[in-house]
């Protein structure tokens, strides 16, 4: 089949999904910047106290799980309601909600719009890839192109990463525009600014859209009656229960990998690098002090006035581990820079593999056996634990 012509429309398609591949990451990973930071703040409660750890876990499952069974949907949805239309609505929501977000004053309220950008995220996928095939009859145009635009995908890692660093930078500078201060504060917390910062992709996508069509091939087989509702059933029949589950499994070692690794390494892993041992070591008591009078915090009923003194105690270890948790962030900010390198050099690698025309079993192999033999590496051997709380406590630098 002969490749189609390159019309304007085309070449807007192309941006537009590569616009929402970008901030497809970039709002994904907001979460590991700004979720511990919001937890403490909404519960207020110091930020190394044991119940934002817990919260974490729990709003990256429950984010995820909205995400999974909203994406699930989304072949549905986009079939019913057309592909132009379910990318825009995705795409405007994973926008407002992270800006929503930014003015939480409870941790529902927070996890709620958290949840909902993964929604988003999630359901433009879907629609994303389902447009982008439907522009492309060919099969190697349509690889080719879907691996040029996720490329896009690690660009997103890069932006978040640069954005919350100046943010961190010049925080203090920018104006409230109305976000709520935490008691104590003069200023917003900078992961409000940061999530605000979420409403981004919604403008070059509100000035786009209108000069694109919907399907071509979507709106033949709506006419022609074609569109047969989905059934989830069909995944498991004979002819293709192997091919489901193999790939159900596949996806999933590959998300957990993504979520599970990638996305705590800065925050476990990085306070145990060797180039912070000082800073860890120096660390390891106060952590131990804030654990223990946190402890005793949660034990107290919310009127109870002996509250009052254990909170000014825990403002004094705040205070004193401060300048040490400082520099461990902007260590953290680089370790999550070169990760988002190393993802845009893969997502390069994977766009100029599917050019060559590498079929898709020798892309899993070229890409899954590296990753068998390089992340035990990563975190077995080349990683050395030297007083972080990747263990909770493990007293090695006491």
């Amino acid at each position: 089949m002969s490749s189609p012509k390159f019309t304007t429309t085309t070449w807007l398609i192309i941006v537009i999904a590569s616009i929402g591949f970008l901030f497809d990451t970039y709002e994904l990973l907001m979460t590991p910047l700004v979720a511990a930071p919001a937890i403490a703040e909404l519960l207020k409660v110091p930020l190394n106290n044991p119940m934002v750890t817990d919260w974490v876990g729990k709003l990256l499952w429950i984010a995820a799980l909205c995400g999974g069974v909203f994406g699930l949907l989304g072949g549905w949805l986009v079939d019913r309601f057309g592909r132009k239309k379910i990318m825009a609505a995705s795409i405007f929501m994973y926008s407002l909600s992270p800006f929503c977000a930014a003015f939480a004053t409870t941790l529902p309220m927070f996890i709620f719009f958290r949840s909902t950008t993964f929604i988003g995220v999630c359901v433009e996928f879907v629609a994303a890839i389902t447009w982008l095939a439907e522009v492309f009859p060919d099969k190697k145009d349509k690889e080719k192109w879907l691996g040029i635009t996720q490329a896009f995908a690690s660009l997103g890692g890069l932006l978040v990463t640069g954005v919350s660093v100046w943010i961190s930078s010049h925080g203090a500078d920018l104006p409230h525009w109305g976000l709520p201060i935490s008691l104590g504060a003069t200023d917003p917390g900078s992961w409000r600014y940061l999530l605000m910062t979420g409403i981004l992709p919604a403008i070059p996508i509100a000035l786009l859209l209108p000069f694109v069509p919907e399907s071509q091939v979507w709106i033949d087989r709506r006419a022609a009656g074609s569109l047969k509702r989905p059934s989830f059933g069909a995944l498991f029949s004979p002819e293709l229960r192997r091919v489901t589950l193999v790939t159900a499994a596949l996806s999933a070692c590959a998300y957990g990998i993504a979520f599970g690794a990638l996305q705590v390494t800065v925050a476990r892993v990085t306070p145990g690098l060797p180039e912070l041992r000082a800073e860890s070591k120096e660390l390891a008591p106060l952590r131990k002090e804030a654990e223990g009078l946190n402890v005793e915090l949660n034990k107290l009923a919310a009127t109870d006035p002996a509250r009052k003194e254990l909170i000014g105690k825990i403002k004094e270890n705040f205070v004193k581990s401060k300048p040490l948790n400082d520099t461990i962030k902007k260590m953290g900010d680089k370790v999550q820079l070169h990760q988002e390198l190393g993802g845009l050099v893969g997502r390069i690698l994977l766009a100029v593999l599917l050019i060559w025309g590498i079929s898709r079993v020798k892309l899993l192999r070229i890409f899954q056996i590296p990753a068998l033999v390089l992340l035990p590496l990563t975190y077995f051997k080349l990683f050395r634990c030297h007083g972080c709380r990747l263990c909770r406590y493990c007293h090695c630098c006491d």
